[in-house]
């Protein structure tokens, strides 16, 4: 195999398309201080969330790849599960994101506060027991109520308070609805896989949802962003309302998930709430840096 080919094969692990999940949080969190931007620590935390996010991204393929979860799979090729990569090449791969992730962080709390190490020690455990250890919270429907705490609270207003140092309640608001969107690339993910998951025993929470009221679930995710975007309009400023474009990118994907099945509609449709996400994550920040 030559090198090119596997440094292609390792970014494909990477889960790229997964990686607006780890900016949004970190743009709209750095958009509402009203303080302004100090650019290195605003690239510090940047760092800590995608390196987090590609850590999650590489213990997820390590692990369900050990169990064989991933052998039949829809999607994108897992690198453990296909064969490509040694399994323990890809359990480093994790280990030295999350380094890279605790490093950055370690910097970022010398600065600000040293509560943020007890914070990214949580983090970075809550992303590996995701699918890793013998009880993997990702297997009995825990999933999204992690994605929402950790990349649309935490990663928000933690992106907030290494500017400010102070935890403001407009970072708190702005935390929900990056989580829900946040939450909803993960509710369609595991849509697409209840298939496989049944028959290989995740009980995620698409699983116990059952097709039709994950269906729901996704569509409520999103129109209850777009109901924290007009509560951030009329508490905080009117040019959030901005956001309020991509209300019919929203109603497109609201309507794929009702009326699409094939294995390519499910792909497309997670890429474009991956697109709604990073799209609605810049309109907010854009709003937000503009009447704050």
């Amino acid at each position: 195999m030559s090198q090119l080919l596997k440094l292609n094969i390792w970014f494909e692990g990477s889960r790229p398309k997964t990686i607006p999940a780890a900016i949004v949080p970190v743009i709209v969190g750095t958009a509402s201080v009203e303080t302004g931007l100090t650019l290195h620590r605003f690239v510090l935390a940047l760092v800590v969330s995608i390196a987090l996010q590609v850590g999650v991204n590489y213990a997820n393929d390590y692990s369900d790849g050990i169990r064989g979860t991933d052998q039949d799979r829809i999607g994108p090729r897992r690198l453990v599960g296909s064969g490509l990569i040694k399994a323990n090449q890809v359990k480093l791969a994790a280990g030295i994101s999350f380094l890279i992730a605790a490093i950055a962080g370690l910097v970022l709390a010398i600065m600000t506060s040293l509560w943020l190490i007890l914070i990214g020690c949580i983090a970075i455990l809550a992303a590996w027991f995701y699918t890793g250890g013998s009880r993997p919270y990702g297997y009995s429907g825990y999933g999204e109520v992690s994605v929402f705490v950790f990349f649309g609270l935490v990663a928000t207003v933690g992106s907030s308070y290494v500017q400010s140092q102070t935890i403001e309640s407009i970072s708190i608001l702005c935390s929900v609805p990056v989580g829900l969107l946040a939450s909803a690339l993960l509710v369609v993910n595991n849509f697409r896989d209840i298939e496989t998951d049944s028959e290989t025993g995740k009980q995620t929470f698409a699983v116990r949802l059952g097709k039709e009221k994950t269906k729901m679930f996704f569509a409520l995710l999103l129109l209850a962003s777009l109901g924290m975007y007009v509560l951030l309009a009329v508490f905080y400023t009117y040019l959030v309302l901005i956001t309020l474009v991509v209300i019919p990118l929203i109603i497109k994907l609201i309507y794929d998930i009702f009326s699409k099945e094939n294995a390519q509609d499910l792909i497309n449709l997670l890429e474009n709430t991956a697109k709604l996400h990073l799209l609605a994550g810049i309109l907010l920040s854009i709003g937000l840096a503009a009447g704050v």
